[in-house]
C-alpha cells in the first residue's frame, strides 16, 4: 500500500472469526449474514472513520474462517476478505494485521457483540461492536446488553437504516466493487 495515506483503523474484521471447527464452535450457527448496527469506543479516531463497515457474511471450511466485508468508504462500496490465521476455543481470534476478536456476547441467532483490538500505528485501539442477523431496525434483546456493556464508554456510533452498500440477506457485496484480500 505505498504512496496511500493511512485512514484510521477499520474494525471490520470484527465478526470474522466466530465459527472456526478448530475451536469446537457450532460452524451453521454462526456462518452466514450479520450486519454492523453498533459500534462503541473511547477513542474517537475509530468513530470518524471515513470507511464504515455495513456487513459481513462468514464461511468456514477446514478449519479456517473466511470473512467477506463490505464497507461504504465515502459513499462508495468496497468489498474485503480475509482469511484468520489463528482461533482460540476461548473466544479470541486472530487475524493478519495484528487484529484480535473476542466474543463478548452471542446468541447465534439474532445478535453478537465482540470486542476488536487493532494495532494501528504503534497504538492500541478497542472498539465494541454490535452485529444482527437482520437488516431491519430490531435491535432486540442484543441491543441492550450491548448499551449495558459500553454505559461508561461515552462515544457512540448507530447504524441508520438503509443506508447500506448492496447489501442484502446473501454475500455482502457491490456492484463493480474493489476487492482486497488479505
Amino acid at each position: 500500500l505505498a504512496g496511500r495515506k493511512p485512514s484510521a483503523p477499520s474494525a471490520p474484521v470484527v465478526i470474522l472469526a466466530l465459527v472456526p471447527e478448530a475451536a469446537g464452535i457450532p460452524q451453521l450457527p454462526i456462518a452466514g449474514f450479520w450486519r454492523e448496527v453498533g459500534v462503541a469506543s473511547s477513542q474517537n479516531l475509530v468513530l470518524k472513520s471515513p470507511r464504515r463497515l455495513e456487513a459481513l457474511f462468514l464461511t468456514s471450511r477446514e478449519g479456517e474462517l473466511t470473512v467477506k466485508a463490505a464497507y461504504n468508504s465515502s459513499g462508495s462500496c468496497e468489498t474485503e476478505q480475509i482469511v484468520s490465521s489463528e482461533v482460540n476455543a476461548s473466544g479470541k481470534f486472530v487475524f493478519p494485521g495484528r487484529r484480535e476478536i473476542h466474543v463478548i456476547d452471542i446468541d447465534y441467532e439474532q445478535y453478537a457483540i465482540l470486542r476488536v483490538s487493532h494495532l494501528w500505528q504503534g497504538r492500541e485501539f478497542h472498539v465494541l461492536k454490535y452485529f444482527t442477523r437482520s437488516l431491519e431496525g430490531e435491535y432486540e434483546p442484543g441491543f441492550w446488553r450491548f448499551r449495558e456493556l459500553t454505559a461508561d464508554t461515552g462515544l457512540y456510533l448507530v447504524a441508520r437504516h438503509g443506508e447500506g452498500v448492496g447489501v442484502d440477506k446473501g454475500e455482502p457485496g457491490c456492484p463493480e466493487a474493489s476487492t482486497r484480500r488479505r
